[in-house]
């Protein structure tokens, strides 16, 4: 974050404008609508300035700039074609310690005017920081689109009500969701549809319900995908930005954590294969312990927590609790690598079956059934494969897979290190370790993984050509 965000109060408060063109009308019009007292100083004013000072909502000073100008304006903005004026705006203003902005030069700025989307009370602004306005203008629209003039509206009801609602819920948890409920529900779509009345109602009568519940907590199970933050479903995201505790898994990456409510509390499971990590029954007590306490819990699973993420074991455990759980499943990391890298799972030419293997297993465990592994025309994907990838190799070799078969690492899949070393099921155990690989990593076995050449790969990653 080069620039701190931050929206001024500026009711009653003297703005001053340096110009009088069409720009510096623009930024005098902003400035009006959040209630400044707004003075142009310049020698004439053009068609837009003028109708402000005509309408009542600005006031025009007929002079040059002086320095001493400055004193008593909570803002100031210069906005004039002479860089020299500009400049002496600025100086004067950084001197005693007023903000100032000067258009489109931000090393002469203290502060940045951001493109503003207007539903109030509701104010978003984009900033590019001064380096790009016409991309912040660009994403301004694509905002105003997707939020309707209804939500300031929305805004206004809660306002008026939100004393009515700490009093019956003093439960920062339960207020925050009950808040959550209604600018996400019904009530939020009756206040779009211009009928307020039947949408106070109804608010009314879910806080009464709401103050009478008991707090219950509850356990979502969310897949966070293969690492790359913009392959969340848009479910995952909106339960990471409400819940008051998240359980993680080491394989999430930073750039999904940070996606979470700020006031979250963060829980690292250290589920990690190879990794000394948490107990399985002590992260399913952990779970019950925060749901019982009225917690909205997030477990957030690297992939899909139904494949080998362990979710059925958590499922049970929770079930047994009696804690409500629910499942919202995430991009595979087979899928989001494997498409990453270029290697189509299923071809009608190379692959009419894809099956998924962990490579760790249990001590004591079965032997898994190697000959089914070892067929031909099927694709093979390796989880946790990368330390046992020499017998793993071996057996299916022993088993009828020729030694000659495309095969593939994928590190990091999905994310900007991602690596993919490629080499054929001979050759790859000795390549992996002569790169280092230490996990995450998938590993691909079939002729499919051959294909990967005739794919465009992004050339940020680091790509080891097959053998």
């Amino acid at each position: 974050m080069e620039h701190f965000p931050i929206f001024l109060d500026l009711s009653g408060r003297d703005a001053l404008v340096v110009g009088g063109g069409p720009v510096a009308a623009r930024k005098a019009d902003l400035l009006a609508r959040a209630g400044a007292r707004v003075t142009f100083v310049a020698p004439g004013l053009a068609p837009a300035a003028a109708a402000l000072v005509a309408g009542g909502r600005a006031r025009h000073r007929a002079a040059a700039f002086a320095p001493d100008m400055i004193a008593g304006n909570a803002v100031v903005i210069a906005a004039t074609d002479s860089p020299r004026v500009n400049e002496s705006v600025s100086r004067a203003a950084r001197a005693i310690g007023v903000p100032v902005n000067v258009v489109d030069d931000a090393a002469l700025s203290s502060f940045i005017m951001p493109a503003v989307i207007d539903r109030a009370p509701v104010t978003i602004a984009v900033s590019t920081g001064g380096v790009a306005p016409v991309l912040a203008r660009l994403l301004r629209a694509r905002i105003e689109a997707a939020v309707p003039a209804g939500f300031g509206r929305l805004a206004r009801l809660a306002a008026r009500l939100r004393r009515t609602v700490r009093l019956s819920l003093p439960d920062l948890g339960a207020r925050r969701r009950f808040w959550e409920g209604v600018f996400e529900g019904r009530v939020a779509e009756l206040v779009f549809a211009g009928r307020e009345d039947e949408a106070e109602a109804l608010f009314r009568g879910d806080l009464d319900r709401a103050g009478e519940a008991k707090a219950r907590g509850e356990v979502f199970l969310v897949g966070a995908g293969p690492g790359d933050p913009e392959l969340l479903t848009f479910r995952a995201l909106r339960l990471l930005q409400s819940a008051d505790a998240i359980v993680h898994d080491s394989l999430v990456p930073h750039a999904i954590l940070d996606l979470a409510r700020r006031e979250a509390e963060r829980i690292d499971a250290g589920k990690r294969c190879g990794k000394r990590s948490a107990a399985q029954a002590d992260i399913n007590a952990l779970m019950v312990r925060l749901a019982r306490a009225g917690k909205r819990v997030v477990r957030l699973k690297g992939g899909d927590p139904f494949l080998f993420g362990r979710g059925g074991e958590e499922v049970e455990a929770l079930a047994a609790e009696g804690v409500p759980v629910r499942v919202v499943p995430g991009v595979t990391a087979a899928m989001g690598c494997a498409a990453a890298a270029g290697i189509p799972l299923t071809h009608r030419d190379h692959a009419h079956a894809v099956v998924f293997v962990s490579g760790h297993r249990r001590a004591g465990a079965p032997e898994p059934d190697w000959s089914a592994l070892a067929r031909p025309d099927q694709t093979l994907v390796i989880y946790m494969g990368v330390g046992t990838i020499a017998e793993t190799a071996a057996k299916l070799v022993a088993h009828g897979m020729p030694a000659s078969t495309p095969a593939a690492a994928i590190e990091n899949g999905t994310l900007p290190d991602e690596r993919v070393i490629a080499g054929t099921l001979a050759t790859l155990p000795g390549r992996i370790a002569e790169a280092g690989i230490a996990g995450p990593a998938l590993i691909v076995v079939g002729t499919v993984v051959a294909l990967r050449d005739r794919a465009a790969l992004p050339a940020h990653r680091s790509q080891a050509a097959v053998a």
